[in-house]
């Protein structure tokens, strides 16, 4: 008897593994941009200080400038303190301002990154549930066809027995 299930079986089992290892990726895919998500919200804080220390320079390069010419002109105190404060307001509301903005972008990015994790689960679940329906059904559709070639089988295995008492016969009567 041949077996004929055999190869059915192997079939269905090789999309089963498909259908499983696309969910896999599926998932490493989307574990890789959380990741990516996190790494960018903690960046932020590095880039902030980056930015901080930059305007900062910037403020004591122009107040060392300042410095500069009172030193080396006379009479320019009163004019260079004037500016001085001005500067000194100026980049203290701009400090405050880089600080807000980035308050901001964090607070943005990590809902954005909350709300995209929640709806990855939501879809997740979601995704797991109809693939176990899919699953399910498959495995039926796989009983299915391996009855259908076991019947196939059975009835050419029959037809097969009958032909051989067919031409037995035949050869009796030309005997």
């Amino acid at each position: 008897m041949v077996d004929y299930t055999s190869p059915i079986t192997a079939t269905f089992e090789l999309q089963r593994q498909t259908i499983k290892q696309s969910q896999e990726a599926l998932e490493q895919g989307i574990e890789f941009q959380k990741d990516f998500n996190q790494a960018m919200v903690d960046g932020l804080d590095g880039q902030e200080d980056a930015q901080r220390r930059v305007v900062e320079l910037q403020r004591e390069a122009l107040l060392n400038t300042l410095e500069t010419v009172e030193t080396n002109i006379p009479g320019a105190e009163d004019a260079t303190a004037e500016v001085r404060s001005t500067v000194d307001e100026q980049f203290d509301m701009l400090l405050d301002n880089h600080e807000e903005a980035f308050e901001s972008i964090a607070s943005g990015i990590e809902d954005g990154s909350q709300t995209y994790d929640e709806f990855v689960a939501d879809y997740l679940d979601a995704l797991d549930d109809q693939l176990e329906m899919v699953i399910d059904a498959h495995e039926d559709l796989e009983s299915q066809s391996v009855e259908a070639a076991e019947g196939v089988t059975e009835q050419l295995e029959e037809l097969q027995g009958q032909l051989e008492n067919v031409q037995q016969q035949v050869s009796d009567m030309q005997n």
